[in-house]
């Protein structure tokens, strides 16, 4: 990557993946939806205010410079982000609402796509790849 392009080491995104995971799991254990607000809120903190606070006490933990780990994409992360927020918060309100089955989808979703980003295949990216796929190729036939 150039010096200009903005990254997140990959420890500090893998982190923030296994808290939603672990998040979600325990909140489907305990019944607890207050849980899911421990990784909608620093999702949320991240993307408004560029603060996410799982990042920042993973950040704390690091035993290298953060610039020797395997870089991930800022735009990217940002994105998927997005992504885990907008599931993390349709999640919550449907259980606050008493709405369990939604609430199950949503959490469902972001969980597996969080684990399977840690196995190694981000579903996020492949959505923004194919996102920006298919506005060039609009772009292209008009």
């Amino acid at each position: 990557m150039t010096e200009n392009t903005r990254s997140i080491p990959r420890p500090l995104v893998r982190t923030n993946q296994w808290v939603i995971v672990i998040s979600v799991v325990l909140t489907w254990l305990s019944g607890s939806k207050w849980l899911l607000l421990i990784p909608l809120i620093s999702g949320l903190l991240g993307l408004l205010v560029g603060f996410n606070p799982v990042m920042y006490v993973a950040k704390l933990f690091l035993r290298k410079d953060s610039k020797s780990y395997i870089p991930e994409d800022w735009e990217q992360q940002q994105f998927n982000q997005k992504l885990a927020v907008s599931c993390l918060g349709i999640g919550f309100i449907s259980f606050f609402l008493g709405w369990t089955a939604l609430g199950y989808v949503f959490t469902i979703l972001v969980t597996v796509a969080a684990f399977v980003a840690i196995l190694g295949f981000c579903v996020g990216c492949f959505i923004h790849f194919q996102w920006n796929q298919y506005k060039h190729r609009r772009k292209m036939s008009q």
